[in-house]
């Protein structure tokens, strides 16, 4: 991709490595293996680094790019975002940034399904998290479409306790609503918070990179605005987006480029809350 230069209109994406100390890292989770539809998710990190690159972002903060991994994301950041991959790149992002702290962690979803299937795939990973000891207490999910689900698992989210926001409800709230109040419901217990933004919670027309995204689902404007309220919340520590298939993408890219605006979004949040020097 050529794109035309301009000093006076620097481009995002241009971080650096990370080295040392940052106040905002960017990692790629390139997970697909064990998800339960055909995908090139890990594709996605690249093209969404590629698609940052149309955008215009300044800020005082240090931002910077922390490679692909795999493993569990220990990062020396105050902010982590990670780009998937498949809905199992949770997993690593939110063990590796609550380490030991997980009996008060709190984790947040924005997500058409509830992710608590048997087995481990991307459709397990609330589950998993919930083996390794986080409260049902502890998770509020927002954006559930109830035809996305079984009876089976909206009748274990229950069991669990888990705080189930249906997309139906954010029709009539709105979402920057939702999210701090899904947030604070979290963070009261104390320790750090993960917020998982899948993709498919969005509108087919406007994910179509999704393999599972539905007709009526959320707005990119939505979205942008979960990781713009998910990056303001103090207790937040790791955002993930996932469940977007580069190669699936329409001519357009525009799952991609509203992956890479939430990217923004969240680094925007980050900066209202006055962390920056």
């Amino acid at each position: 991709m050529t794109l035309h230069h301009d000093p006076r209109w620097p481009r995002a994406g241009d971080w650096p490595p990370l080295d040392g100390h940052a106040d905002v890292a960017i990692v790629g989770i390139p997970a697909h293996l064990t998800s339960l539809s055909p995908t090139s998710a890990h594709r996605t990190p690249a093209a969404v680094r590629e698609a940052l690159q149309r955008y215009s972002f300044e800020s005082p903060l240090t931002i910077a790019d922390a490679g692909d991994t795999l493993d569990r994301v220990e990062v020396d950041a105050d902010l982590v975002i990670a780009i998937g991959g498949d809905n199992s790149a949770t997993l690593p992002v939110a063990l590796g940034r609550w380490r030991d702290r997980i009996s008060t962690a709190g984790l947040v979803t924005v997500d058409a399904h509830h992710d608590l299937r048997d087995g481990v795939s991307n459709g397990s990973p609330v589950r998993q998290l919930i083996e390794a000891g986080l409260g049902g207490e502890r998770i509020v999910q927002v954006g559930i479409e109830p035809f996305a689900n079984s009876r089976a698992y909206r009748d274990r989210a229950e069991r669990l306790g888990i705080t189930v926001v249906e997309r139906a409800e954010l029709t009539r709230r709105p979402m920057s609503e939702v999210m701090a109040e899904a947030l604070d419901t979290v963070a009261q217990f104390g320790g750090p918070v993960h917020v998982d933004l899948d993709v498919d919670v969005c509108d087919r027309s406007v994910a179509p990179a999704c393999p599972a995204s539905v007709p009526g689902g959320v707005s990119a404007f939505e979205l942008r605005a979960a990781a713009r309220a998910a990056g303001a919340h103090p207790s937040v520590v790791s955002i993930d987006l996932v469940e977007v298939d580069a190669d699936a993408d329409t001519p357009d890219g525009r799952t991609v480029r509203l992956v890479a605006l939430c990217i923004l979004e969240a680094i925007a949040g980050y900066e209202s809350r006055g962390v920056a020097p």
